[in-house]
């Protein structure tokens, strides 16, 4: 109903044939993506049959929304791809509003609403919008009212109204504002700055920070900001070295200021309000007048869009460099043709275990999938030294795996320290249904694309399962 007017009429036959149209060319395509871009991840320009698709889009996503909630562990690599491209027409859709944003004059300083936007275009397929994260904010603020109303019941602030834009002008008041917003932050609700996991990328999302309550300097102030202006104070953003940071002035209207007329508020330390000379305390160094200075709405975005992308696989750089390195050898691998590997073959014969098995590490714990085998170490010299495969017994005269991790990362790994994984359970990584089709319960089956590539695997996982439980079993009896 939330695209249908209840006052028009609608010709639902016709309706549903076009919804009908749309399902089926929605299903071609995703069926289509396997085969296409079984060896890398989709490009930009891989999406450029769905930007020519004829009828409403809402259509063609609603067939990607009931693919990906099609039930049980099955129709894996569709759910995959499905997902890809919800992805791309969500974002699209986002970058679109983002960019109408940004062509607002200088003066339009709604800092929240162009936080919100990087938040749904990095969280597509969550249910994000300004007007409930207002909501929750508008929330917040009438907490810092009533904490108001108990330090000056006659306080301007408490005659605002929603929406409305006013502002403060004695210091004195501004500064009852801040001590009612940093009691119900940090003390009533228990916001706190993340130095645990200080580079979690939820930190960054407003979303995600007000469901979580802590974040880091950039979203904790956002959202200090926010309360404040609503309240008439108006704080300013500063990208201060390794730190962002508030300014409140504390100088006379339309006289000339410096620094020093200001205090800055560390919304990630509880609110504390610092001199010009404990902002150097707090980063270590000395800096020059210009990085005390005022922030605008694109340059805040440009801040967050950055941290969001310092960690490409959010599993660290080597853990990303890693798999970078194993797609480039896929890659090559398909400029000379698809490599069948056959476990038959003589040069096979110490690979012991198959694809779509649940392995151990015998040494780091992690649970994993097999997506492929090498008979030996194919990496290059300079990382099987960095990786020190030369201190392991067999070296790197041994078969190596391919393995999706249940941290979201992808390894490569000598045969001595994998072993099988007698309660097999499903990985969680983003990458399971590119590779396969279905989770059975005790491994996973290989979907068109992998098998064509293993076509002697499966068997011999049924064969490696089997053998597996029989022996489970005697052990039990």
């Amino acid at each position: 109903m939330k695209h249908y007017s209840p006052t028009d009429y609608v010709n639902w036959l016709e309706e549903y044939k076009v919804r009908q149209k749309a399902g089926l060319e929605a299903r071609k395509i995703v069926a289509s993506f396997s085969k296409r871009f079984f060896s890398e991840h989709v490009p930009c320009n891989g999406f450029s049959d769905i930007e020519n698709l004829e009828g409403p889009e809402i259509f063609f996503e609603d067939e990607l929304v009931c693919i990906l909630n099609m039930e049980g562990r099955k129709a894996l690599t569709w759910k995959y791809y499905a997902k890809k491209i919800l992805y791309y027409l969500r974002q699209q859709k986002i970058l679109n509003n983002l960019k109408a944003f940004l062509q607002q004059p200088d003066d339009y300083e709604s800092y929240l609403e162009g936080a919100v936007y990087i938040d749904q275009y990095c969280n597509p397929l969550s249910d994000i919008s300004l007007k409930d994260i207002q909501a929750q904010i508008d929330n917040i603020v009438e907490l810092v009212c009533k904490t108001l109303r108990g330090i000056n019941s006659r306080h301007p602030s408490l005659a605002f109204k929603a929406g409305e834009s006013a502002m403060i002008m004695e210091i004195e008041l501004q500064s009852q504002v801040l001590d009612a917003i940093n009691y119900v932050l940090y003390d009533q609700l228990k916001f706190k700055g993340n130095r645990m996991d200080y580079y979690n990328a939820l930190n960054l999302y407003m979303h995600q920070v007000l469901i979580r309550r802590t974040g880091i300097p950039i979203s904790m102030s956002l959202l200090y900001l926010t309360i404040a202006r609503q309240l008439g104070v108006p704080l300013e953003p500063v990208n201060f070295p390794s730190h962002f940071l508030l300014r409140w002035c504390q100088g006379a209207e339309g006289a000339t200021l410096d620094i020093f007329d200001y205090i800055y508020i560390d919304a990630f330390g509880k609110g504390k309000q610092l001199t010009v000379k404990e902002c150097e305390y707090l980063i270590g160094q000395h800096v020059t007048a210009a990085l005390y200075g005022v922030v605008n709405v694109k340059k805040v975005l440009d801040i967050l869009q950055h941290i969001q992308t310092l960690d490409p696989g959010q599993h660290g750089a080597v853990g990303y460099l890693v798999q970078h390195t194993l797609e480039h050898i896929e890659r090559k691998k398909e400029e000379v043709g698809v490599e069948v590997k056959l476990r038959s073959h003589e040069k096979h014969r110490d690979v012991c275990y198959s694809i779509g098995l649940i392995m151990k590490h015998k040494r780091y714990g992690y649970n994993c999938v097999i997506y492929g085998w090498d008979p030996t170490c194919m990496m290059g010299h300079e990382w099987i030294r960095n990786m020190n495969v030369h201190s392991l017994p067999h070296g790197h005269h041994q078969p190596f795996y391919n393995v999706l991790v249940e941290d979201g990362s992808c390894r490569y790994a000598a045969q001595e320290n994998l072993e099988y994984n007698v309660e097999p359970q499903e990985i969680s990584h983003p990458d399971v249904g590119r590779y396969f089709s279905e989770f059975t319960g005790t491994h996973y089956i290989p979907n068109a694309e992998l098998e064509i590539r293993y076509p002697e695997d499966l068997e011999s996982v049924y064969e490696t399962v089997q053998n597996i439980y029989s022996a489970k079993k005697e052990n039990v009896e």
